[in-house]
């Protein structure tokens, strides 16, 4: 096994089984015979991938979703196909990992998205974005290095997931995350449209006022993988902690805790970062601090769950103070031999405020108002094709916005269906 790839051992084993056939005694395997086999296997090793240097291991990982979207804002309605969103949407991952002793090992990730249409750039007079937001249809989200020890833990260097990346919205274990979190993915850039039939200048993305320019809307604040040192620990009791530090400058830790108790399967989160990099959101002598924290209960004998995400945006300038509710409950249950099935409800508020109307921090003719409200609920159910590791789902969203213009404003409706299989 470590001398010929797994092709040509097969392709060895069916030509020695055509040797051995029939009258073919051992006596026929003479040497003409032999070092035309290894001719043969030789020839077939050559034409065959590689894996790379037979010490690191290598595995390929991803998935690819899409999915059509009806939205109607008041005035104008539409359908659009779109991919899931940067950072959630049709991607590739190499893995690899190799053992240093009994205790160390080694690896790498190498994680390349692959985008289309970007739903978070979508918007009433952009269909099709052409690639993702942030430039390319093709582009590196992952490139890092890693060493790792079961007793002390493991620490990552490179381009990669912040310690409080993702970390709300991770504790999710009811199938029901990609098509329903708290990030505004599939309405970012729709601009919100007034009952005199006007557009804005302020869009569903940024009408709670979160984030900034840090990269996240709604919640998830920080949400776009960095350059970055990043330290996890080992898994005690069910309790684990990460802490990472980037470039100029950012820092954030995160304690996670998952376990199950009579019944009750839980997980939770809690996670702070803050940021002075210009290049992460933050202005000129300013700071941003974020807070995140999520909790997720599942019955297990029933499927009942329920999810809550909080987080807290502070800042020390005048981008100003944002704060995300958001709820989501269903029942995960089996009703065919497909896979699981889960119904869930949801519910997500978003208020902030600042000392400047119209600050357009991202620079892209986007606005915040003085201080502002988003209201969003929704329905929708999923339905999980084991064979096939595949999800579809269809989801409905109804958004609601209010601010201190004494200007009144339309709702935003729409109806999502879409797959994801996994590979």
């Amino acid at each position: 096994m470590h001398k010929f790839s797994l092709g040509a051992l097969v392709a060895a084993g069916l030509l020695a089984g055509g040797l051995t056939s029939g009258s073919a005694s051992a006596a026929d395997l003479g040497g003409d015979c032999c070092a035309d086999l290894e001719e043969r296997v030789a020839e077939l090793e050559a034409t065959t991938a590689r894996k790379g240097n037979r010490k690191v291991s290598l595995t390929v990982s991803g998935w690819v979703g899409q999915q059509v979207m009806f939205w109607d804002d008041g005035v104008e309605s539409n359908t659009y196909v779109t991919d899931l969103g940067t950072t959630l949407g049709s991607h590739f991952k190499f893995t690899g990992q190799a053992q240093i002793s009994s205790e160390w090992s080694a690896g790498y990730v190498l994680h390349i998205e692959a985008i289309s249409n970007d739903s978070l750039g979508v918007s009433q007079d952009v269909p099709n974005t052409g690639g993702s937001v942030l430039g390319n249809s093709a582009q590196l989200l992952q490139s890092y290095w890693f060493l790792k020890s079961e007793r002390l833990g493991k620490l990552s260097v490179g381009q990669q997931s912040q310690a409080s990346d993702n970390a709300a919205i991770l504790v999710d274990g009811s199938g029901s995350l990609v098509p329903a979190n708290w990030v505004a993915f599939d309405v970012n850039s729709f601009f919100v449209r007034d009952t005199a039939g006007n557009l804005t200048n302020v869009t569903w993305g940024n009408g709670g006022f979160t984030c900034g320019g840090m990269g996240g809307a709604w919640g998830d604040c920080n949400g776009l993988t960095t350059n970055s040192v990043r330290y996890d620990t080992p898994i005690f009791g069910g309790f684990s902690a990460s802490a990472s530090w980037g470039e100029d400058d950012f820092w954030d830790v995160a304690v996670r805790y998952a376990g199950e108790f009579s019944g009750i399967k839980l997980a939770a989160t809690a996670a702070y970062n803050e940021v002075t990099d210009a290049g992460m959101g933050a202005l000129d002598n300013e700071t941003l601090r974020y807070f995140q924290a999520g909790l997720y209960l599942q019955h297990m004998p029933t499927g009942l769950f329920a999810l809550g995400n909080y987080g807290y945006l502070d800042s020390n300038s005048f981008t100003g103070d944002a704060e995300t509710w958001y709820v989501k409950a269903g029942w995960r249950t089996r009703f065919n031999s497909l896979g699981h099935t889960i119904f869930y409800g949801e519910y997500l508020n978003n208020e902030g405020s600042g000392s400047f109307v119209n600050f357009d921090p991202l620079g892209d003719g986007s606005a915040f108002a003085s201080s502002s409200e988003l209201d969003v609920w929704g329905l929708g159910v999923v339905q999980e094709i084991d064979a096939a590791a595949m999800s579809l789902w269809v989801k409905y969203r109804n958004l609601e916005y209010d601010d201190n213009s004494g200007v009144d404003y339309d709702d935003f409706h729409y109806v999502g269906a879409g797959a994801l299989i996994s590979f």
